[in-house]
């Protein structure tokens, strides 16, 4: 009789079953980045512009000091009065815009909390750090 055995390993390899789960963990990072959403400010970087626009900001200046305390033009103001002030100039002034200026070593919350009000009246803003 002529059987033969064969004790050669066969070297081939289905890639069917690896070719599959890579794609349903590409589907499950695809989906999953998708949904997560930062939570940052909306920031509008400096950039090249076609006509350059008229500063309204120079009578509206907030400053925030070390010590969290708000001046608005020069006078003391709480941050209540700053959004009323805000509301203010949104009305009076077709592109509301202002300067925040914050001394170096303020805490970031009261920066942010004055660039949040704002961002809330829709108002164009510049901050400025002095030493």
């Amino acid at each position: 009789m002529g059987l033969k055995k064969r004790n050669k390993v066969s070297a081939l390899f289905n890639m069917s079953s690896l070719t599959d789960i890579i794609f349903l963990l590409l589907i499950f990072f695809m989906l999953t980045s998708s949904l997560v959403t930062p939570n940052a400010l909306n920031l509008q970087l400096p950039g090249k512009k076609a006509t350059i626009p008229t500063s309204s900001a120079r009578g509206n200046m907030i400053k925030v000091d070390s010590r969290g305390t708000y001046y608005y033009n020069g006078s003391k103001i709480s941050l209540a009065g700053i959004n009323e002030q805000m509301r203010k100039v949104k009305a009076r002034t077709r592109n509301p815009s202002m300067v925040i200026q914050t001394s170096s070593n303020a805490a970031v919350d009261y920066v942010v909390a004055v660039m949040n009000l704002a961002w809330k009246n829709q108002i164009a803003f510049v901050v400025d750090e002095t030493n």
